[in-house]
């Protein structure tokens, strides 16, 4: 799995997914709303760490020099 995310695109994801997994997070009425809020976090937390995005690789973008 090579990586193909950039220092500034994994920093903005981490910080995405640490708002959106705190208390001040988004809250909806539809409970499958805030579901999929957690879940998206949750990725783009994973995404953060490894450097890597499955629609990146999907669309052939690589900004690991950015």
């Amino acid at each position: 799995m090579k990586q193909d995310l950039g220092k500034v695109d994994r920093i903005l994801r981490f910080a995405l997914a640490v708002w959106w997994l705190s208390p001040l997070a988004p809250q909806f009425s539809v409970e499958w709303a805030n579901l999929l809020v957690v879940a998206v976090a949750w990725i783009a937390l994973a995404e953060s760490f490894l450097g890597w995005c499955w629609l990146h690789r999907l669309f052939g973008i690589d900004n690991k020099n950015q």
